[in-house]
């Protein structure tokens, strides 16, 4: 069986075979598409996107301070330290690190949503190059981390937040996209 194009003129082809089927790769326009410029493709992100983990390590241990000090009648204590356990569980829940290709964000509330930083004003969210150091209270039980930028102020901002997350997988994950801190590091 021949084809219905045979004997006709080259540029009568093409046209038809354009017209009729352009899903499909024709010779002709195979050529056509082998001198188009080729478009280069964006870069990989030079980070993957990363969401710390919760961690329940502090409320527990406040908790269970509450719960001893119950027990052995000191009630100042146990109300403290109970009040600030259940604050910080709840905390636990609803804030979230997240890395993404240039910044640290933290997102509050269901859904981890986008929110204003209620202290100085601003986003809470600040660019790796921004920090100017970043340290761990008590790396080998992790409480607290520290970091200072300049995003937020040109003479530095200092920031406080209890680790409530996973303090091995938060350190690694600033040490890769912060540079190193000036301490040791959570133990493993």
């Amino acid at each position: 069986m021949q084809h219905a194009l045979v004997g006709t003129p080259l540029a009568a082809r093409a046209t038809v075979v354009t017209r009729s089927a352009s899903r499909q790769t024709t010779p002709v326009r195979a050529v056509f598409d082998f001198l188009k410029p080729k478009t280069v493709s964006s870069k990989a992100p030079k980070y993957e996107p990363v969401t710390i983990r919760s961690s329940f390590a502090i409320p527990t241990v406040l908790l269970g301070t509450a719960a001893a000090a119950h027990f052995a009648h000191i009630d100042a204590v146990s109300y403290v330290t109970g009040v600030l356990g259940a604050f910080l569980a709840f905390q636990a829940n609803r804030v979230k690190f997240v890395f993404d290709e240039d910044s640290l964000e933290v997102l509050i509330g269901a859904g981890a949503k986008k929110s204003e930083n209620a202290f100085v004003g601003g986003e809470n969210r600040w660019t790796y190059d921004s920090f100017v150091n970043w340290e761990f209270w008590w790396p080998g039980f992790p409480v607290l981390v520290y970091f200072k930028e300049t995003q937020t102020k040109p003479e530095g901002q200092i920031h406080f937040f209890p680790i409530l997350l996973d303090g091995k997988q938060l350190y690694d994950v600033m040490v890769e996209r912060c540079g190193p801190s000036q301490n040791s590091g959570p133990k493993n």
